[in-house]
């Protein structure tokens, strides 16, 4: 189900636990982020939890939204420029979705004001450093999948990741690797042209091959006719032939044959007599 102006405006609004106020957008089957805008920035939390959205992009500016709750869905991309829109999140709930790479998380590196960040059940939370890595890039996090950050993980994210001059050669490595998460629609080839010219085939000799396979008699037969019309290469035996009568005309040449032979056969019994 699209996220529709006649959903936003249908769905649930209320105070939460924390008093603030939140859209209830759950268990829609939703497949993209769109058309927030008509919320009019009025909202403090989102919960679109339990969708089909497949990428955290395309939101307006929402500078008063504070709490993004995405639990059970499929994203496995976060947009850029998350931050110019979202500038205020100080909680993103991503549990359960399907995240790969450290450097999938860059789109959240620019939200200064994330607190409380959940990547429990993401393909990335099982990657080596992830807990560091994460430390680094979003040093305002707190907590991280329900647990507080330790200074000593902020110490060793630090020697990990931070050269003299620079990021380590790890940061970079790390950085370079990117996600290669495949999205229907996206990035597919064009059909390759092929060398060999297109063979193609009047309406005449179709309508020969179709009336040839319609008085075909064997499997055989039949599978070269089909063969013939797919390829667009007329049979030899099919050349010169009227489609509606070409059958016909070769009946009758038969029988042509068989009454001159059988004349023939007439005049050498008569002859011997």
């Amino acid at each position: 189900m699209r996220l529709t102006p006649e959903l936003i405006a249908q769905a649930p609004c209320y105070l939460n636990a924390v008093k603030d106020r939140e859209l209830d957008l759950r268990s829609h089957k939703i497949p993209a982020i769109e058309n927030l805008g008509v919320t009019r920035d009025l909202n403090d939390s989102l919960d679109l939890t339990d969708n089909d959205i497949r990428s955290l992009s395309n939101f307006p500016s929402l500078p008063r939204l504070k709490c993004l709750l995405l639990s059970n869905n499929r994203i496995s991309k976060i947009a850029p420029n998350l931050s110019q829109h979202l500038p205020n999140l100080t909680t993103v709930v991503l549990t359960n979705n399907a995240i790969t790479e450290l450097s999938d998380l860059d789109g959240l590196a620019g939200c200064k004001s994330i607190e409380i960040l959940s990547l429990m059940d993401n393909p990335v939370a099982k990657k080596k450093y992830y807990r560091e890595w994460v430390v680094w890039k979003i040093p305002s996090v707190r907590v991280l999948d329900f647990n507080k950050i330790k200074k000593t993980e902020r110490d060793r994210a630090k020697k990990l990741f931070e050269g003299k001059s620079g990021p380590s050669a790890l940061a970079e490595s790390i950085a370079a690797t990117k996600s290669s998460t495949f999205e229907p629609g996206e990035g597919v080839p064009l059909p390759l042209k092929s060398s060999v010219p297109a063979l193609t085939m009047s309406k005449e000799d179709q309508d020969k091959i179709k009336a040839a396979l319609a008085k075909a008699t064997t499997l055989d037969e039949i599978t070269k006719l089909e063969r013939a019309l797919k390829e667009g290469k007329l049979p030899s035996s099919l050349k010169d032939q009227d489609p509606s009568n070409g059958g016909k005309a070769k009946r009758q040449k038969l029988s042509a044959d068989g009454d001159e032979q059988e004349e023939e056969e007439e005049e050498e019994d008569t002859e011997m007599q």
